[in-house]
């Protein structure tokens, strides 16, 4: 799921770039890629700023493998792949973290991944592994672009928060949505998607033109959206924006409610559920890799019942292990969402930059 609500619990990780996560058995220097007896001992993980971690369950990992991890931080989901693909067959690490959906026929098509089937990929959800046939990735998590209301803007004002995208067309909600722009934004981009999914491609635009004429504002990202433009967050109040409708994830209540004081026993933020997009990160195998052997062991551990129970809280993402049980701040405080809009990964690649495009031209000139 990239950088979205996640910022908050990772800015700091992510302005440090490379982070050492687990200091059992290996040092900097020894991901230099020399060769050496001790280089064999670190496993370097490619990922997009937002990939964090307890420290006691990578140094789990440690010592239960003998390796340490390394994680190697390279901008956005987008920027990420872009370097990984510029370096194809001698990566600058042994595994990658971070692709979606979205971007997924992108990283296979370029023949990023050697194929590896993870042990206790059973146990994941069928319905994420995306490319079962050749397991040149492993699913890892999911999360849900979806709309998220200022609970108190509608109690005030007496109106039943949208629970869909029809909903958002109605002159009740006229100029109070702000989104991200799909060209820039990966939030911004799963709600397009959202809509290409639910009218077709020979009616999103349409409803795009309708949804404009209805006022929508759009920002180039997710921060300027949740956090300055949106009425129901903690930085919007402080800015006192004024649209009580954002594009953003169905785990954006439980972070408001994780990070404020005091804790509140409600979510000031709610979700429509009718407006969900999946967004389902991989993790792969590089070809290339220096450590092969430890790339494996990492994505085996992946896909484990700790790690995936650890992912909640640390980058605001579901887990895809049916045996991994959410913390209670999202079982509380978070939204189910039952039906969520797809779109094929190969059908994404072939048309992404269209429908961006035809989007830029009817929304943003």
């Amino acid at each position: 799921m990239n950088t979205t609500t996640k910022c908050a619990a990772t800015a700091l990780a992510a302005a440090l770039g490379v982070t050492v996560l687990a200091g059992c058995g290996g040092s900097d220097d020894d991901a230099s890629g020399s060769g050496n007896s001790k280089a064999s001992k670190t496993v370097t993980l490619v990922s997009h700023d937002s990939f964090n971690a307890s420290d006691s369950v990578l140094k789990a990992f440690t010592k239960e493998t003998g390796y340490t991890v390394k994680v190697l931080k390279s901008g956005d989901a987008g920027a990420a792949l872009n370097q990984e693909i510029l370096t194809k067959g001698s990566p600058r690490g042994d595994v990658f973290f971070g692709v979606d959906n979205t971007l997924l026929s992108r990283a296979l098509d370029n023949g990023l991944f050697t194929p590896y089937e993870a042990k206790g990929l059973d146990r994941v959800a069928a319905d994420t592994q995306l490319d079962a046939d050749k397991h040149r990735v492993t699913p890892v998590d999911t999360g849900d672009i979806c709309i998220n209301y200022d609970k108190k803007y509608f109690a005030d004002k007496k109106l039943a928060p949208p629970q869909s995208f029809d909903d958002l067309l109605k002159p009740a909600y006229k100029n109070l949505l702000v989104t991200e722009n799909a060209a820039t934004s990966s939030p911004g981009l799963g709600f397009l998607l959202g809509t290409v999914a639910t009218y077709g491609e020979d009616g999103y635009q349409d409803y795009w033109k309708k949804l404009k004429n209805n006022g929508v504002k759009v920002v180039d990202g997710w921060e300027q959206a949740y956090n300055e433009e949106f009425s129901g967050s903690a930085g919007g109040k402080k800015t006192k924006a004024d649209r009580p409708l954002v594009v953003s994830y169905a785990s954006s209540p439980p972070v408001e409610v994780l990070y404020a004081e005091p804790r509140p026993t409600e979510a000031p933020t709610g979700v429509a559920t009718g407006t969900c997009f999946r967004q389902i990160e991989f993790a792969g195998l590089l070809d290339g890799a220096k450590n092969e052997a430890g790339g494996k062991a990492l994505l085996d551990f992946l896909i484990s019942k700790q790690f995936q129970e650890d992912m909640p809280l640390n980058m605001f993402v579901n887990p895809v292990a049916k045996d991994a049980a959410l913390p209670e701040l999202f079982t509380k405080f978070g939204a189910t969402v039952d039906k969520p809009a797809t779109v094929d990964p190969e059908k994404i690649a072939k048309n992404r930059e269209q429908w961006v495009q035809s989007w830029s031209s009817l929304v943003v000139k």
